[in-house]
């Protein structure tokens, strides 16, 4: 037996389920926000492909997760109908985050959320128990650069988007990467919101 052989560990993926805005819609919200980007270069702007909102976050877990959790969810999105939002102002968390809010039917987002939430409990998720904040995050700031996010949300305070249909419901796996460069986003799966 070899003393030096380091234990195999479980591999693990960093997860979230989440719903997201068509891209008429990002589209609207990038074109209001060309000027603020420009005006603040210094932010950490996030890619518009990566806009989501978040229904629950699990943070790293086993790969078998996924598997775990995509029957499950597949039965949450067909029984779930579209939701209608909106995209509407801006503000920020803590000094360091600027995001765009959602508006809509805000009672049909919190319960798809809680139903969301107690199939990946169900599922062996620990999450942490925090209410829904619909939101997109939009850019992060350096501790160099504070102000900029105080700012950004300001001038784009007033900005209201159309309605639109949530239509699919996203199983997300992020991918942290190296450095100062943003998060990326990809599709571990998805399913059509079917419900009536």
């Amino acid at each position: 037996m070899n003393d030096d052989a380091a234990p195999t560990r479980p591999r693990t993926v960093r997860l979230f389920v989440a719903l997201a805005p068509p891209d008429d819609a990002k589209d609207e919200l990038a074109r209001a926000l060309r000027p603020i980007h420009a005006a603040h270069p210094r932010l950490r702007w996030n890619r518009i492909e990566d806009w989501h909102i978040t229904l629950a976050f699990l943070g790293e877990v086993p790969v078998d997760v996924v598997e775990a959790l995509r029957a499950p969810l597949a039965e949450v999105a067909a029984s779930t109908r579209p939701v209608g939002l909106e995209l509407r102002g801006a503000g920020q968390f803590d000094e360091r985050v600027l995001w765009s809010g959602v508006q809509g039917e805000s009672d049909a987002l919190h319960t798809l959320a809680d139903v969301v939430r107690g199939v990946v409990r169900a599922g062996g998720v620990a999450l942490e128990d925090r209410p829904l904040r619909a939101h997109l995050t939009l850019a992060r700031a350096r501790r160099d650069n504070l102000d900029g996010i105080a700012a950004a949300a300001r001038e784009l305070a007033g900005f209201a988007g159309r309605r639109w249909s949530a239509r699919r419901l996203h199983l997300v796996g992020s991918n942290l990467g190296r450095g100062p460069g943003p998060i990326h986003y990809r599709d571990v799966d998805s399913w059509p919101l079917t419900g009536h």
